[in-house]
C-alpha cells in the first residue's frame, strides 16, 4: 500500500494506493485482486474489497467503483448509486463517500482541492487519457467553484516508460492529433516507448493543475507486487488481478 506524500498532509481526508499484498485470493490473483471483471472467485474479491473498506474507514456499502470503459466520462455523486455507472471517473464532496479506481497498468490520478474540500478519481490509461478524461476531471471540479491553486492532483503507480513498449501506429495517433505528443515518446534500438504519467502530468499542467505528484512505481516490475496486465499477456496467462486506489472525505 502506497500513500501521496502530497495528500497525507491533509488531515480530511483518507486514500491510498494499494498493490497485490494483503488479500485473500489465491493462484493469479493472489492476493488483494479487487477485480469484479476478473475470473476471480466473487466471495474472495468482496472480502478483497472489505479488508479496502476498513483500511480506508470506509462503510460497507460507501465503496464507489465504476465499471470502466477506457472513455472521457466522470460523475458527480452525493452518495453510492444503486445503478451500474459506466464510466472512468468521479467526484464528489460527501463525506464517508470512497471513491475507488482499479488498475492493472493504466494510471489512477487522485484529485483533492484543499480549500473546498472536494474529492475526484479518475481511471487514466492511454485511451481514456486520449479522449480527454484528465480534462473533464479537472472541469468537473471547476463547475464545483474550484479554482487551480487549491486543487493537488496524484498520478498514482502505473506502467512506466522503460516497459511501455507500442507500435508506430500507435505514435503516429498521437502525433497527429498534436505534433507536441513526440516528447512523450522515446525511441531505442527501432523500438517506441510511451511515458504515460509524463503524458498525464502536461494534460494536468494544461488545465491549470500544477501541484501534481508522480509516484514513479512501474506496475510491470514483478517486485513492485502489483497486478501487470501486460505482464501477464507477455507470460501468456488468460487473466489478471485489478490494484484498486481510493480516495474518502472523512
Amino acid at each position: 500500500m502506497i500513500r501521496s506524500k502530497k495528500l497525507s498532509r491533509f488531515r480530511s481526508v483518507n486514500h491510498a494506493f494499494f498493490n497485490k499484498k494483503g488479500g485473500v485470493s489465491k493462484g493469479i490473483y493472489e492476493s488483494l485482486n479487487c477485480g469484479p471483471g476478473s475470473k476471480d472467485q466473487t466471495r474472495y474479491i468482496r472480502k478483497n474489497l472489505s479488508i479496502v473498506k476498513n483500511n480506508i474507514g470506509c462503510k460497507e456499502h460507501n465503496l464507489v467503483l465504476l465499471n470502466q470503459i477506457h472513455s472521457n466520462k466522470i460523475f458527480r455523486l452525493s452518495k453510492r448509486s444503486k445503478k451500474k455507472l459506466f464510466g472512468d471517473g468521479a467526484i464528489t464532496d460527501k463525506s464517508g463517500l470512497a471513491l475507488g479506481i482499479l488498475t492493472a497498468d493504466c494510471a489512477p490520478v487522485l484529485m483533492y482541492d484543499k480549500k473546498l474540500n472536494v474529492i475526484g478519481a479518475a481511471h487514466a490509461g492511454w485511451k481514456g487519457a486520449f479522449k480527454g478524461i484528465i480534462l473533464n476531471l479537472v472541469f468537473q471540479f471547476k463547475k464545483y467553484g474550484s479554482e487551480n491553486k487549491d486543487l493537488v492532483a496524484i498520478i498514482g503507480p502505473c506502467i512506466q516508460i522503460d516497459n511501455y513498449e507500442v507500435k508506430n501506429d500507435f505514435f503516429k495517433k498521437f502525433v497527429t492529433k498534436k505534433i507536441i505528443n513526440k516528447k512523450f515518446f522515446r525511441f531505442i534500438d527501432k523500438k517506441i516507448y510511451f511515458n504515460l504519467p509524463k503524458y498525464l502530468k502536461y494534460q494536468l499542467y494544461s488545465a491549470g493543475v500544477k501541484n501534481v505528484e508522480l509516484i514513479k512505481i512501474d506496475t510491470y516490475i514483478k517486485k513492485n507486487n502489483f497486478f501487470s496486465s501486460r505482464l501477464t499477456r507477455k507470460n501468456k496467462i488468460n487473466d489478471y488481478g485489478r490494484n484498486i486506489s481510493v480516495i474518502m472525505i472523512k
